[in-house]
C-alpha cells in the first residue's frame, strides 16, 4: 500500500538478516523456500513490522499441520530497509544464493516496482500482502500477484462513504506527491468522488518525509466555500502531523483517506487530533472483529503477547496462506507451476476476505473496510463493495 522514503543508502547486514521459520519434528524433508523481504526498519518499519509478524504466524500453524506436499515451509526472510538499493541486493540473494521458489513481500508499491523487474527476469512469483496499486502486474509483468485491494477499489469506497455516510458533498484534496501509493490513490479517489456527484473545491500537495503543512492549511482557511471534509491522500509518517496542525488551526473538519492511515502511528502522534477521521482498509482488527478475524487476534496475541498492531498483520497472514495454497495446488515446488497455480486461485478465504483471480488479472476482488476514530478508539465505520471502480 504504501511507498519507500526518499532513496538512501543504508548497510545491509545480510548475514544477520535471515530468519528460519519451520517448526514441527515430524516434518524431517527439506524445506520449501520462500523468500520474505520486509522493510523492517525506515518509514515502512509499521507496516512491515506486523505484516511479518502475520507472515510468520501462518508458516507456523502450516507446518504445525503437516507443511506442505510433506515438507516444511521456510521463510528465508530479510530486512530491506525501506531502500531501493537494499531491496535489490535482497533481491539476488534469495534469488541466486537462497533458491527459493517464491517470494512474498511489502506493504508498499515503491518497494515492488524496486523488485519487480529481478523476480520477472528470474521467472519466481511474487505476492505483495500489502501493495494497492492496480497497476503493478501490468507495470512488471505475470509474476507479480496483490493479495490486497487495488487502491480504486479503496479510493472508491472512500468516496462512496464520505458521499453516503458523511453527506459531505464538497471536498478539499490533499496528496502526497512523492509517493507512487499516494498519487494514484488521490487519482482514483477524484473519479469516483466527482463520479457520485462531489466537488473538488481546492486541492494542494507535498512530498513525503514533509514537517510543516502551514502553507497548505492556510490555503484550506482562505477557501471562499467551506469544504465539507479533507481528503488527505497520506502516508502513516505525515498523517498524524497533518491532522495535529488542522485541528491547531481550528479546522475541525472530518479527514478521509486510506489504508495508509492503518498503523499505530495514527493515533500515537495525532492524539486527539486524530478524532472524527476515518480511512478504508483490509479488515477491522478490534473490539467486535468478525469472527474470522477475532480468531487471528488470538492466535497473534499467544505468538506474540500483543494484539495485532493493524490490518497489515493479517494480510501477511493470508499472503502465505496463498503461496501455501498454490504449492499445494501445483504439486510440485517448481516456480512456473506455483504461478500457473496462483493466477488460478479463486474462492481463497483469508482474514482479509476472500481471494480469487480474474482470468488474466492478479489483483483480487475484495470488500473493504472503513474505520473510523472516535473518543480515542478505531470503530468500524462501515463496509461495503464500490459502486463505481475507476479502470487502473
Amino acid at each position: 500500500m504504501l511507498t519507500l522514503n526518499r532513496r538512501r543508502t543504508l548497510a545491509l547486514g545480510l548475514s544477520a538478516a535471515a530468519l528460519l521459520v519451520h517448526a514441527g519434528p515430524a516434518l524431517a524433508a527439506d524445506p520449501i523456500k520462500i523468500g520474505y523481504s520486509a522493510n523492517l526498519t525506515g518509514v515502512q518499519a509499521s507496516l512491515d513490522g506486523p505484516m511479518l509478524n502475520g507472515a510468520k504466524l501462518a508458516a507456523q500453524e502450516i507446518n504445525a499441520a503437516g507443511g506442505v506436499l510433506g515438507r516444511p515451509i521456510e521463510l528465508v526472510t530479510y530486512d530491506s530497509k525501506s531502500d531501493a538499493t537494499v531491496i535489490s541486493t535482497v533481491a539476488s540473494q534469495m534469488i541466486d544464493s537462497d533458491k527459493v521458489v517464491g517470494i512474498i513481500g511489502f506493504a508498499d508499491s515503491d518497494s515492488v516496482l524496486a523488485i519487480g523487474p529481478q523476480v520477472q527476469k528470474a521467472e519466481i512469483p511474487f505476492v505483495t500482502p500489502g501493495a494497492t496499486s492496480p497497476k503493478l502486474p501490468a507495470q512488471l509483468g505475470n509474476e507479480v500477484f496483490l493479495a490486497a485491494f487495488g487502491d480504486n477499489v479503496q479510493a472508491a469506497v472512500g468516496a462512496e462513504f464520505a458521499l453516503k455516510t458523511l453527506n459531505a458533498k464538497t471536498c478539499y484534496l490533499l496528496t502526497d506527491i512523492g509517493t507512487e501509493y499516494t498519487t494514484l490513490l488521490s487519482d482514483y479517489f477524484v473519479k469516483a468522488y466527482e463520479h457520485g456527484g462531489g466537488k473538488i473545491v481546492g486541492k494542494d500537495s507535498y512530498k513525503i518525509g514533509d514537517k510543516t503543512f502551514t502553507a497548505q492549511i492556510a490555503k484550506i482557511k482562505a477557501l471562499p466555500e467551506k469544504p465539507a471534509f479533507v481528503y488527505a491522500a497520506a502516508n502513516a509518517e505525515e498523517i498524524g502531523l497533518i491532522l495535529k496542525q488542522l485541528r491547531q488551526a481550528g479546522i475541525t473538519l472530518p479527514v478521509v483517506g486510506g489504508d495508509g492511515y492503518d498503523t499505530p502511528l495514527l493515533l500515537q502522534v495525532g492524539g486527539e487530533a486524530a478524532n472524527d477521521t476515518y480511512f478504508t482498509t483490509h479488515a477491522f482488527i478490534g473490539d467486535g472483529a468478525s469472527a474470522k478475524v477475532k480468531a487471528f487476534m488470538d492466535a497473534y496475541q499467544k505468538a506474540y503477547n500483543t494484539a495485532p498492531e493493524n490490518a497489515f498483520a493479517a494480510l501477511g497472514y493470508d499472503a502465505v496462506k496463498l503461496m501455501a495454497d498454490a504449492i499445494k495446488r501445483a504439486g510440485a515446488p517448481e516456480p512456473a507451476k506455483i504461478r500457473d497455480a496462483l493466477a488460478a486461485t479463486s474462492g481463497l478465504d483469508g482474514v482479509t476476505g476472500t481471494i480469487t483471480y480474474r482470468p488474466n488479472v492478479s489483483v483480487p476482488d475484495k470488500s473493504v473496510s472503513v474505520i473510523g476514530v472516535k473518543g480515542g478508539k478505531l470503530t468500524l465505520a462501515g463496509e461495503a463493495a464500490p459502486s463505481f471502480v475507476a479502470e487502473p
